[in-house]
């Protein structure tokens, strides 16, 4: 990584700026007695992951069906009568918390660089921690970036090199000078693809932005 030429940072969410656990939402949905009749084990857990996930959660991410189509489609699988609402706070449940020393990291590179957010997310997550963000920092998470990136927006996700010519169209960026940190590394090799600097964030390892960015 030649940190000289990098004028951009392009940051993931999940994994990098806010904690996940699917292992939550796999949980909470066994509780409800999701079935997929598509996964060889059936649960949740075979259906959807930080790396490989079935074509309804693609379509989610994508934008392609709205929040009550995506609840719809769920209830498919669960046997027992179940609100949006319970829906919704078991796909939430994923969702963790964000430390406070990456926020503060990602206003000290605004100093000094471009900075932007590259997320595959859906609208029942985006509003679910963006009202969690307001509330334990009070300001809107978007106004951490020059500009926020979703999946389920532009109707791209990752590791599509679609939405990396997107975003540095979009933005009018040179993919040289950009720096794209993810801890995927289907994502980090199709960012590569696409003539971005990387960093990969290996969870696995319990790597982290504040200790691994250093420009």
């Amino acid at each position: 990584m030649q940190t000289n030429k990098i004028k951009n940072i392009i940051f993931d969410l999940g994994g990098v700026i806010i904690n996940l656990d699917t292992q939550k939402t796999a949980t909470e949905m066994k509780k409800l007695g999701f079935a997929d009749p598509a996964s060889p084990a059936g649960g949740f857990e075979k259906s959807y992951t930080l790396t490989n996930q079935t074509n309804l959660f693609d379509l989610l991410e994508k934008g392609l069906i709205s929040p009550v189509q995506f609840r719809a489609e769920i209830r498919k699988y669960i046997s027992n009568p179940v609100s949006d609402e319970m829906i919704d706070s078991v796909w939430n449940a994923m969702l963790l918390d964000f430390p406070k020393d990456r926020i503060e990291l990602i206003g000290k590179t605004r100093k000094n660089y471009r900075v932007f957010l590259l997320s595959n997310t859906n609208k029942i997550h985006f509003d679910k921690y963006s009202s969690d963000f307001k509330t334990g920092y009070g300001f809107n998470f978007n106004s951490l970036f020059e500009q926020a990136y979703y999946s389920f927006e532009i109707g791209y996700r990752k590791p599509d090199l679609e939405i990396f010519r997107y975003v540095l169209k979009h933005s009018n960026m040179i993919p040289e000078e950009t720096l794209f940190i993810d801890d995927s590394e289907i994502n980090i090799k199709a960012a590569q693809s696409a003539g971005l600097q990387t960093l990969h964030i290996n969870l696995s390892e319990n790597e982290d932005i504040v200790t691994h960015l250093v420009l």
